[in-house]
């Protein structure tokens, strides 16, 4: 194996039926069955360029113990297209220690545009004028673990913005968004749509740990977002009433239900239906903000040569590839 990083093979570079033998993190590993009962490992591997899958064929639970999540591996195999996604067919895999790695191979994080994201949700914090939903913004970015925490959170495990820096990203699109639409729909309170944009999905942060492995925290799974999004607001409002810095009740309110309420519905894990009008047009705003995130992912990633993606269950369609501007992979 090469081990000059100038020529190691990353997996936004791989073509169909090319030879592999490179050095990837394993992101998840799973034991299955084929339709005849034959175990095999479902592999999903990641480097700095993104994630692949990879199957091991005749694998059993021994070789699964043999590489867990997070760990290294040198793979050796042969790429191939199944449904218009580049997989590895994997005939070798080594353990690799960490101590042999180069970790910027894999590291995800794109931190000059984290920088810009940064710089760019600060200057629209700044432009909020009420007192209390500014000083709650403004208590957000000024403390040092949320800070630090928000600016490397993927927003998601699978669906969307899962990716390093992806829930900073998906937040100062949606803050731009909401600030175009205050202006179009004037009814709307600006300043509250805007701060949603911000919190609706902060406790992220909580829900998910990103440090090694992308997983659920207990606390995550046995609250989620929504409910630790909620209770994250009360701590800041009390630490800032604490301060002597007055939040006005009714907008600490209409925040929380927006948290609570902008996946929409009750049937997609919203407890509430949204009921205020920055409630209503924030949910639609996020649903438009992500969903165009995953179609954009969709049809960069898929390397077959039919001009529409296989079908996508989230989305439930395939989609026309020609319809991605190229100017925007």
């Amino acid at each position: 194996m090469n081990t000059n990083s100038s020529a190691r093979q990353y997996i936004a570079e791989l073509l169909p039926q090319t030879q592999v033998d490179a050095v990837f993190k394993i992101a998840d590993r799973q034991l299955r069955s084929n339709r005849q009962g034959n175990p095999y490992l479902l592999l999903q591997l990641q480097d700095r360029s993104g994630m692949i899958s990879a199957m091991r064929w005749n694998a059993d639970e021994r070789l699964c113990e043999k590489f867990p999540k997070g760990t290294f591996a040198r793979i050796q195999g042969m790429s191939q297209l199944h449904n218009g996604n580049l997989q590895i067919i994997v005939n070798q895999m080594h353990n690799v220690d960490s101590d042999l790695v180069a970790l910027e191979e894999f590291d995800a994080l794109d931190r000059n545009q984290v920088t810009a994201h940064w710089e760019t949700l600060n200057r629209l914090v700044d432009t909020l004028n009420d007192p209390s939903v500014s000083a709650i913004c403004k208590e957000i970015l000024s403390d040092a673990t949320i800070s630090q925490r928000l600016q490397i959170a993927p927003a998601g495990t699978k669906t969307h913005h899962a990716y390093p820096g992806g829930l900073l990203e998906h937040i100062v699109s949606l803050m731009q968004l909401c600030e175009f639409a205050s202006r179009h729909y004037n009814q709307v309170d600006r300043d509250l749509l805007m701060a949603a944009a911000l919190v609706h999905d902060l406790a992220k942060i909580e829900e998910l740990s990103f440090e090694n492995e992308l997983n659920y925290t207990d606390s995550g799974q046995l609250l989620g977002h929504l409910v630790q999004g909620v209770v994250m607001l009360d701590t800041l409002a009390n630490r800032l009433k604490a301060k002597g810095v007055a939040i006005d009740p009714q907008k600490l309110l209409r925040l929380q239900h927006i948290v609570v309420s902008h996946h929409g519905s009750l049937d997609h894990g919203s407890p509430k239906v949204p009921m205020t009008l920055e409630a209503l047009v924030f949910h639609y705003l996020d649903e438009m903000d992500a969903k165009l995130n995953t179609a954009q992912e969709l049809i960069s990633q898929d390397r077959s040569t039919d001009g529409w993606t296989p079908f996508h269950p989230t989305l439930a369609r395939r989609l026309f590839k020609a319809s991605l501007n190229p100017k925007a992979e």
